[in-house]
């Protein structure tokens, strides 16, 4: 089990490689013998001396970028830059020594890569944290993950302010197009509170699909809980948000009282408390690409 926030100790953090901007050494070795005389006089004649080239810290080698991102070798990256495997923001680059930022787009083959470690951290979010990444939102889920990587992670899908369950964050591009895939998305469960009980012939119509203004709207599975009043339901939907579920029940006429995803795919609530986080381990992490 990874560290999660609120124990003592220091986040656990990933390496980023080292610094690629540090300079080479100048010239190899110096001049022997004695000095040699200019055709004016016995002075010596002084060696140039080769100026360091300036560098940015926030800029990276694009052959290093790809080979980090874990495609191939950085002789490799090489030969697929010069053949135009390689994107940087829209534009094939074939350019050797091509430097890009870290926040640049980069597609090797059509898809997105990224050359950071990559990290995947299932947060059980509680109340009044809002799902996003922008500032300026008051507390945010952002906030509640700050220590659990160095990666630049990214919440998949949302969960409203006033929701709360689980919710994945990553900053690996296959696994969030996994999840927004509508054919094939990643399905999650969620706990369900009515302000009255959900009538037998809204649970079918739920059950089989209907149309809200021409559309038709359908979910996995729906059930009542077990041991509780038909107030409380479990929803089974493969959408990254749960606005599907307010629309639902606001069509309906029936009010949430809460919202609670339980489970996603295989991954659930077991061991994480409310506002707490864990890495995923290996072995949810290869089932998950299997769902």
């Amino acid at each position: 089990m990874s560290r999660q926030q609120g124990s003592k100790g220091k986040g656990k953090s990933s390496s980023r490689g080292k610094d690629v901007n540090k300079g080479k050494t100048s010239a190899r070795g110096e001049a022997t013998g004695k000095p040699k005389s200019s055709a004016r006089g016995n002075a010596p004649i002084k060696k140039a001396i080769p100026q360091k080239r300036s560098s940015n810290p926030d800029e990276i080698r694009l052959n290093k970028y790809v080979a980090n991102s874990g495609m191939c070798s950085r002789r490799d990256a090489d030969l697929h830059i010069a053949t135009g495997l390689v994107s940087v923001n829209g534009k094939i680059v074939t350019e050797m020594g091509y430097k890009v930022k870290l926040d640049d787009e980069v597609r090797f083959d059509g898809a997105r890569i990224n050359p950071e470690k990559k990290a995947y951290v299932l947060l059980n979010k509680p109340k009044g944290f809002a799902t996003t990444t922008s500032e300026g939102k008051g507390r945010t889920v952002m906030d509640l993950v700050a220590n659990a990587t160095t990666s630049r992670i990214k919440p998949i899908g949302r969960l409203g302010r006033n929701s709360k369950g689980l919710l994945l964050f990553t900053n690996d591009d296959l696994i969030v197009k996994k999840f927004t895939n509508s054919k094939n998305g990643v399905p999650r469960l969620f706990h369900i509170e009515l302000d009255k009980n959900l009538k037998a012939e809204d649970f079918k119509k739920i059950k089989d699909g209907f149309k809200i203004d021409g559309k038709l709207v359908s979910v996995e599975e729906i059930s009542y809980i077990d041991g509780a009043s038909k107030k409380e339901i479990g929803l089974k939907i493969k959408n990254t948000g749960n606005i599907i579920i307010r629309t639902i029940f606001d069509y309906l006429k029936y009010d949430v009282i809460s919202v609670d995803c339980v489970a996603i795919g295989h991954l659930t609530k077991k061991d994480i408390p409310r506002g707490h986080w864990k890495h995923l381990t290996e072995q949810e992490l290869n089932t998950l690409k299997m769902l």
